[in-house]
C-alpha cells in the first residue's frame, strides 16, 4: 500500500509532545515526513532529552499513523534534541544552594512531612549538603521530627549582617517556625504575616554551601504555596499522595498548580506513601489497605515519573515520633524504599538541570491564572 504525506500529516495532528499544548506539527515538533510505499520515517525535533518524553513521542507517532493510516504500516522515527540555551536565574536566588526542591500534597494526612524528613536524611546519607525549610507555618512537625523541639536558633555575622544559624542535626539544617513558638502556642496568623515570616527564613539565614534544599510545603494550593514560588526560583517539585482515590484527586490538583502557566515549576515526580501495608511478623505480605497502585497509576496517567513506593509499617511512625526518621535506619526494607525514591529524586533533578533552564521565580501581577477561574 502506498501511503500519502497528507494523512500522516492529520494523524500526527492528533497527538502532542508530553509537557506541550499545541499538535505535533503545529509545535514544529515534526520536521519531515517520507514515504516509501507502506514504509514511514518521521524526523522529530524535541526540546527536551528526557528518555520517557522521546519514548512516548515515539510510541505516540508510531500508534496514531496505526490506527489513522494504516495498521501494518512500518514505520521509523528519527529523534533529535535541541534543548533550549539556558538562562540565568532571575530573582532572589540564595547564593551556595544549588537545587530547591518543594514537596508538596495535595491533602493533609498523606505523610508528606514524614517523607520529606526522610529524604532529606537519606540525601545526607549519601554525601550531599542538605537544608530543609518546615514552610507549614500554621503546623510545624519538623523540629519533633530531628528532635530537636527545645532548640532555638543563633545568631551569627555573615559578612556584616547578622543572619540566623538553622539548627543542624543528622546531617541536615533545619528552620521551622516552631523554633520561634511554644509548643502549645497556636500561630493565628494573616497570610501577609506568614509570608513575611518565610521569607526572614529564606533569606535571613546562614544556610551556607547547599546541594539541595528542601522545602516542606503545607498542604493543599493556596496562599503560602504562592509565597514561596514568588519568592524562591524551585528547581522542581514532588507530590506526595496515598494509593486511594479521595487522596489522588488532590495530589491531580497539586501537581496542576505547579503546572499553570503562569507557575510552570517542573514536577519531578509523585511519591505514593502508605503503598501496603506489611506487618512485621510477615515481612513477605503486602495488604492494600487504601488501594493498589493508586498514585502510580495517576504519574502515568499525567505523564510525570513515578519515584516509588513507601510502605505503611508502624516502626516509619514511631521513627518520626522520637525525632530519628526511619531512614537512618540500616538494612531495613523501608530504609532501602527511601533510598530508591531519593535515588530517583536526584536523578530527575539532574535530567530536569541537563534539558531545561533554571526556573524563575514568579511573578503574580493579577490573580488570572492563580484561581479556579481564569478572568
Amino acid at each position: 500500500m502506498k501511503l500519502n504525506r497528507k494523512d500522516i500529516l492529520e494523524a500526527l495532528e492528533t497527538i502532542s509532545v508530553s509537557g506541550e499544548g499545541k499538535n505535533m506539527v503545529e509545535s514544529g515538533a515534526v520536521q519531515n515526513i517520507m514515504t516509501f510505499g507502506d514504509e514511514v520515517v518521521v524526523d522529530l525535533l524535541l526540546t527536551t532529552p528526557a528518555l520517557h518524553i522521546k519514548k512516548r513521542a515515539e510510541v505516540d507517532v508510531m500508534k496514531a499513523i496505526h490506527e489513522h493510516v494504516y495498521q501494518k504500516a512500518n514505520v521509523k522515527v528519527n529523534i533529535k534534541v535541541q534543548a533550549p540555551e539556558k538562562t540565568e536565574i532571575k530573582g532572589k536566588a540564595i547564593p551556595g544552594i544549588k537545587n530547591i526542591i518543594a514537596v508538596a500534597s495535595g491533602k493533609g494526612g498523606v505523610g508528606k512531612s514524614t517523607v520529606t524528613a526522610n529524604l532529606a536524611v537519606s540525601l545526607a546519607k549519601m554525601g550531599f549538603k542538605v537544608g530543609l525549610l518546615d514552610s507549614d507555618i500554621y503546623g510545624p512537625s519538623m523540629p519533633m521530627m530531628f528532635d530537636v523541639q527545645t532548640e532555638k536558633p543563633l545568631s551569627v555575622n555573615i559578612d556584616g549582617k547578622s543572619k540566623m544559624k538553622p539548627i543542624e542535626n543528622h546531617g541536615v539544617k533545619l528552620l521551622s517556625i516552631g523554633f520561634f513558638t511554644q509548643p502549645n502556642q497556636a500561630v493565628i496568623w494573616r497570610g501577609p504575616m506568614a509570608a513575611k515570616a518565610l521569607n526572614q527564613m529564606i533569606f535571613d539565614a546562614a544556610w551556607g554551601e547547599l546541594d539541595f534544599l528542601l522545602v516542606d510545603l503545607p498542604p493543599g494550593t493556596g496562599d503560602i504555596h504562592l509565597s514561596i514560588m514568588q519568592s524562591l526560583p524551585l528547581t522542581g517539585a514532588v507530590v506526595v499522595s496515598t494509593p486511594q482515590n479521595v487522596a489522588l484527586a488532590d495530589a491531580r490538583k497539586g501537581v496542576a498548580m505547579f503546572q499553570q502557566e503562569s507557575i510552570d515549576v517542573p514536577v519531578l515526580g509523585i511519591i505514593e506513601n502508605m503503598a501496603y501495608f506489611t506487618p512485621e511478623e510477615l515481612p513477605d505480605n503486602k495488604y492494600y489497605i487504601f488501594g493498589k497502585e493508586g498514585a502510580k497509576m495517576l504519574a502515568e496517567d499525567l505523564n510525570v515519573p513515578f519515584l516509588g513506593q513507601i510502605p505503611l509499617v508502624q516502626s516509619i511512625r514511631e521513627a518520626g515520633d522520637i525525632g530519628h526518621p526511619a531512614a537512618l535506619q540500616e538494612n531495613t526494607p523501608f530504609s532501602k524504599a527511601f533510598e530508591v525514591i531519593t535515588q530517583n529524586v536526584v536523578q530527575e533533578t539532574v535530567k530536569r538541570n541537563k534539558s531545561l533552564p533554571p526556573t524563575e521565580a514568579i511573578k503574580i501581577t493579577t490573580m488570572a491564572g492563580c484561581s479556579a477561574v481564569n478572568k
